[in-house]
């Protein structure tokens, strides 16, 4: 699994006029299926009244083939949603939803057209969108003494690890989150730090 990878900084809004139909494409950041609903009630409300509603999103890493989804909202089976997902699926991008609100200009487009259609607000808006690097952190947790702690944290910061929890009792207990490519390199250096004495411990 990858340690990074883009995902939305700002929402983003295409409109297009295509054979007298209105296309709105919306781009934005989208974790997980219950946040895409948010956003189709807020676009819904913004965009009243419209023919449809289509979306697709892809709500993690951008290989990831489990947390995706689309809807055609009434246009023919495969004609919306499935090429909206497919041109998200190929923007190597993460944690993305798209909805296009269609309005009716009473000239049908085909099946073929409305594939067209429905993809060209999300190829325009994915080569305008801002995007910003997510990185991916795994647990892990250590036990040093007291007067190790200033040295064990400096060395995780060098090593973009974030510390979650501090534990105070008769040792220090450190729970914190750091990218896998590290996760080596961080055990060297506790190991070089303590003479041996220190190493972490992380979950897969």
């Amino acid at each position: 699994m990858t340690d990074s990878y883009q995902v939305p900084s700002a929402e983003l809004v295409i409109e297009e006029e295509i054979k007298h139909s209105r296309f709105i494409s919306v781009l934005f950041h989208c974790q997980s299926y219950e946040e895409l609903k948010c956003v189709l009630t807020n676009v819904k409300a913004d965009y009243p009244g419209a023919s449809h509603y289509c979306y697709a999103f892809v709500a993690a890493e951008p290989q990831n083939s489990i947390a995706i989804g689309s809807s055609d909202d009434g246009e023919p089976a495969g004609s919306a949603g499935r090429p909206m997902l497919a041109t998200l699926q190929g923007a190597n991008v993460g944690e993305i939803g798209a909805i296009v609100v269609r309005y009716f200009g009473g000239t049908k487009l085909g099946v073929g057209g409305l594939v067209r259609a429905y993809s060209s607000g999300i190829k325009q808006g994915l080569t305008q969108l801002q995007t910003e690097l997510k990185q991916i952190r795994y647990p892990g947790s250590l036990v040093c003494e007291y007067s190790q702690l200033k040295d064990v944290e400096y060395l995780l910061n060098q090593y973009d690890a974030v510390v979650e929890d501090r534990s105070f009792a008769e040792k220090v207990t450190l729970e914190f989150e750091i990218p896998k490519r590290y996760q080596e390199t961080l055990n060297l250096g506790l190991a070089t730090m303590s003479q041996g004495m220190l190493s972490a411990k992380f979950k897969s």
